[in-house]
């Protein structure tokens, strides 16, 4: 580990941002928050950060999203339709790019905590993984052979439509799509559904029973199209309300109904797990994603010679 490279990693949330000096969970040599608040203010609050620290290799930066992942695209490393005021078509890796030349890794930051918990958490040794944070939002990230799983863009798993409980018609949160899993299950929908904020509602309430239906159906979701071999859970909501977790459990056991007979599904205690790397997932997983882009020129120009 030490003779890794330093990365400087950027985690951009909606509400703040983390920056980190790092080659990794036991080599942080630095950490800075930055709330997130303007583009431009944001953006020159984290280059201030950078400019002060020497000796990087590489940046890595997993945003909040939806992010512009093709390379080839006229709006890579943009933020595109984000529903965050003022955000929309922010230009982010490139501007880090052009500012220090080095190489850019550039993701979501759920795919970035996806990456960090396969690396050095509760995903070492497994050669797929998914990662769910539930939260201010509702975002999945999906990991094979280290590296995410990705096409035309990336996966936004949180915005699916569900099948809803009997009774249940309420139009929930999301700005896009109603009463998608994030527009009932995130701590924003919660909140508007009741008044309360999640880590203060009484796990008797009844509003919880749709939280779990929806997430136990993305759960049935990933298990049915990517089959991870562990879905590895964080974010507020999640992590401030203990009883979730196993209520999860059981509704995704039944919601997936012994269709999926693999050892490693039926024990959902093993399968469904917290996140071990906690709030540093996200962070060191830019780490991560700095040193693939790192990696990826090193191989560009070995192929090159």
């Amino acid at each position: 580990m030490t003779d890794a490279p330093l990365i400087a990693g950027l985690e951009m949330g909606g509400t703040k941002c983390v920056a980190i000096l790092a080659s990794g969970p036991d080599a942080i040599h630095e950490e800075v928050r930055v709330p997130t608040t303007r583009p431009e203010e944001t953006l020159s609050a984290l280059e201030a950060v950078l400019d002060g620290w020497r000796g990087f290799a590489a940046i890595g930066i997993g945003s909040f999203g939806p992010v512009s992942i093709d390379q080839q695209a006229g709006d890579y490393g943009n933020i595109t339709s984000t529903p965050k005021p003022g955000w929309a078509n922010t230009s982010v890796a490139r501007r880090f790019a052009a500012r220090y030349d080095k190489p850019v890794g550039f993701h979501t930051d759920v795919v970035g905590a996806a990456l960090g918990e396969a690396r050095w958490g509760a995903g070492q040794e497994l050669d797929a993984l998914a990662y769910v944070t539930v939260g201010t939002g509702i975002g999945a990230g999906m990991i094979a052979h280290g590296q995410p799983v990705d096409g035309l863009t990336h996966a936004e798993l949180g915005h699916i439509r569900v099948p809803r409980l009997a009774g249940d018609d309420w139009g929930g949160v999301c700005p896009f799509h109603g009463a998608c899993v994030e527009g009932l299950a995130s701590g924003p929908a919660i909140a508007a559904r009741t008044g309360i904020k999640g880590e203060e509602l009484p796990e008797d309430h009844p509003v919880w029973d749709s939280v779990v239906d929806a997430l136990a159906q993305l759960m049935s979701v990933m298990v049915l199209t990517g089959v991870p071999r562990r879905i590895v859970l964080g974010g507020g909501v999640l992590v401030g309300n203990a009883h979730l977790l196993p209520r999860l459990r059981a509704a995704t056991r039944s919601t997936l109904n012994g269709y999926v007979v693999r050892p490693e599904v039926e024990n959902m205690d093993t399968y469904l797990v917290p996140a071990a790397l906690g709030a540093g997932a996200g962070p060191l997983g830019a780490v991560v994603l700095g040193a693939q882009a790192l990696a990826d020129r090193a191989d560009r120009a070995f192929t090159r010679v």
